[in-house]
């Protein structure tokens, strides 16, 4: 019987226990609601640390909208119950305003919140005026001049993206939780601001700390002694994947010649940049600062290989071309830094890729495709105005201004130091008579760098034609297309370039008709700014693959983080400058080289390939006994975080908070008080007990 009594007793306490469980989570689902968003995070070079971090249990602050200056006056002088969460419109999220947030300190500013109410916006860049200042040519005021707007990269830039913060910056992009936000400020915070201490306020509670501090050395020296014991690791370096491809098939090495540079092979070298960058957690298309330059690559690749003869017939069979995309170029040249320092120790392409290396030596010319923001305003940039320039340049001209295919573009020149923020940079700095030319527009782009560089800010249309992309455009085709639309740009561009590029091969001028085909530009920017489901990612894929519905991230991230977009471009090229295998089954379309695709018509096709990857992590970590604050190489790392969260509560008053103290440590001090007492009158109070029992009192 007593046995039954004590597990039933045992029962009850476990029932209760869930019941408290389930109570407590009922309850605290009603003290909190979770907001959406995106946090900015922490990242590390070789001498400073910039970005945000919350206290390590998250940091609190009351909402306070900001809609005029005279909001964030108010609350940098005179908040009546600190700290604050103010909630910042794009058009207020200035360096000035942020500065001075940042100075009030934690105590009185603990959470930024930005919100995405853009209407007022005119500009929205928070990079520096010039990127990558220090890690291009040696003396960085020959390439760019922070002080002056017109000799500058970008002339819209903040520099925020490379400050340090410290309390959480949070952006909040969807209207229904900005609008949640704002009608719980009006309800409880927006009235009586004198009374605002002795009541209940609306506050957010953020949590993004950061694991990381100080600087890059630091943080790795950190992670290195930790690691070596077992333990968790305070920060990774930026590393992703350089993609490239060559236009003709290479012969494999010989036996025992994986180290034999093969000096009569030559490449013109055709690249562009990857990646972007934007001061929030992937949040960030580079629309304008980047993607359009690689669209325009793309074309270039797929033009070519459709125009050119076998590499047999050029007048030169061992000439090739070199396509390449950059990763990690926003964070001082990583891919190209890698690029050259693997070419440097003939580590290029990589062995596993079992070809010959290509030394400096095999490279004829760079063709280095920059940022495009304003079509019509193209400049060929060079260090020096080498006969090679001059000839490239003329034969630009002379596609781009002729009747015969309406271009109506006209390509000016600068032949100096002031050099875009580009990857041939990267190969100058190693050595200033290396032939690099740049295909670069003037900055206009006032959203660089940032999570506006979206769809709008390249006005893309998708025109959703359902046509073949694959195959090429006349001259007159798409005539619905509007001239000015950003397909119609691409193509422009995409075509001037191949036809030069095909004079340079076949020694040759372009006469044909056919030109690069809008569609592909069509599907390429849908691809890349609205979904990865896409007709062209489908196509350079396996059959029956499933694809996300959200654009790829173009981030460089860290190893064993989101390389989607390397991913994509990867099998992109592998697809557009691949050889048809019709006589290769499917079973037999396994190994590289060769490539099984989906294709067009998504009944699968065998291909001939040239695509691979190669390493795009900096080589200071790398190099022993690198140091840090050399600025050699880029030493950019990204800080370990545990968790991103945000939620928003009443936070009581301190009246309410002192006066719940004050009554837990009066029920504390009773509750101690009747314990002695009934401890010290136990013999009078239990005096029937039996003696086992009031031993226990005694």
């Amino acid at each position: 019987m007593e046995n039954r009594l004590n597990a039933a007793a045992i029962w009850l306490l476990i029932l209760l226990q869930g019941a408290f469980v389930a109570l407590g989570e009922r309850t605290r689902d009603k003290m909190y609601e979770p907001i959406g968003g995106a946090s900015c995070f922490r990242r590390l070079n070789g001498t400073h640390q910039t970005g945000c971090s919350s206290t390590y249990s998250g940091s609190v602050g009351v909402l306070h909208l900001i809609n005029v200056d005279a909001d964030l006056e108010f609350l940098l002088t005179s908040a009546p119950s600190p700290p604050y969460a103010p909630m910042i419109p794009p058009h207020l999220f200035t360096r000035s305003n942020l500065m001075r947030l940042k100075e009030a300190g934690p105590k009185n500013i603990s959470v930024v919140l930005l919100i995405n109410k853009a209407t007022q916006m005119k500009q929205f860049s928070h990079e520096l005026n010039c990127p990558n200042q220090y890690s291009g040519l040696n003396s960085s005021s020959e390439t760019c001049d922070a002080s002056n707007s017109a000799k500058n990269w970008n002339p819209w830039g903040t520099g925020l993206l490379h400050e340090d913060f410290p309390f959480p910056i949070y952006y909040i992009a969807d209207l229904d939780q900005v609008d949640k936000l704002e009608k719980c400020f009006h309800k409880f915070n927006n009235y009586n601001y004198e009374t605002h201490a002795l009541r209940s306020l609306c506050a957010v509670e953020v949590k993004a700390f950061m694991s990381a501090a100080v600087n890059t050395e630091v943080c790795m020296r950190r992670t290195n002694f930790i690691n070596n014991l077992g333990g968790s690791k305070y920060c990774d370096p930026l590393e992703g994947r350089n993609v490239y491809a060559t236009l003709y098939p290479r012969k494999p090495a010989v036996e025992n010649g994986l180290d034999t540079v093969h000096t009569n092979e030559k490449f013109i070298l055709v690249s562009c940049r990857l990646d972007t960058a934007s001061m929030f957690d992937g949040v960030g298309l580079g629309a304008m600062d980047s993607l359009l330059g690689f669209a325009v690559f793309t074309q270039v690749a797929y033009l070519l290989r459709q125009l050119l003869p076998a590499q047999s017939l050029l007048p030169d069979s061992l000439r090739n071309v070199l396509f390449v995309t950059f990763n990690g170029e926003s964070y001082d040249y990583i891919g190209s830094q890698r690029f050259v320092y693997d070419m440097e120790h003939l580590d290029f392409p990589p062995k596993s890729a079992q070809s010959p290396p290509i030394a400096f030596d095999n490279i004829e010319f760079m063709l280095d495709i920059g940022t495009l923001d304003d079509i019509a305003n193209i400049k060929l940039h060079a260090l020096t105005g080498t006969t090679r320039a001059k000839q490239i340049l003329e034969q630009l001209n002379n596609y781009a201004k002729s009747p015969r295919y309406g271009f109506n573009l006209d390509i000016q020149s600068e032949m100096s130091a002031h050099l875009p923020p580009t990857s041939a940079q990267s190969f100058l700095r190693r050595d200033r008579n290396f032939s690099a030319l740049i295909l670069n527009a003037r900055p206009t782009n006032k959203y660089y760098h940032s999570i506006y560089d979206d769809i709008d800010n390249v006005d893309f249309n998708y025109a959703n034609t359902s046509k073949d992309f694959t195959q090429l455009a006349e001259v007159n085709d798409f005539k619905n297309l509007r001239a000015d639309s950003v397909q119609m740009k691409v193509r422009n561009v995409s075509s001037i370039l191949a036809m030069t590029l095909y004079q340079t091969l076949t020694g040759k001028e372009y006469t044909g008709t056919k030109v690069a085909n809008p569609v592909l530009a069509d599907e390429f920017l849908y691809c890349f700014l609205q979904s990865a489901d896409c007709p062209l990612f489908k196509a350079s894929s396996y059959p029956s693959s499933q694809l996300t519905n959200l654009p790829p991230m173009r981030y460089i991230s860290v190893l064993g983080g989101s390389q989607e977009s390397s991913g994509y471009t990867y099998r992109l090229l592998g697809y557009l400058l691949s050889q048809p295998q019709p006589d290769i089954p499917k079973e037999n379309c396994t190994n590289l080289p060769l490539h099984f695709f989906a294709g067009f018509n998504n009944i699968g096709e065998c291909r001939l390939t040239t695509q691979n990857y190669s390493h795009a992590l900096s080589p200071a970590f790398i190099v022993d006994g690198y140091e840090w604050s050399s600025g050699q190489y880029s030493t950019w790392t990204e800080s370990t975080w545990s968790l991103f969260s945000a939620r928003i509560f009443l936070r009581p008053s301190n009246v309410h908070q002192i006066t719940t103290l004050s009554v837990g440590i009066v029920v504390l001090i009773i509750s101690f008080c009747l314990v002695y007492i009934i401890s010290s009158r136990s013999e009078v109070l239990f005096e029937d007990l039996p003696a086992s029992n009031a031993a226990l009192f005694g």
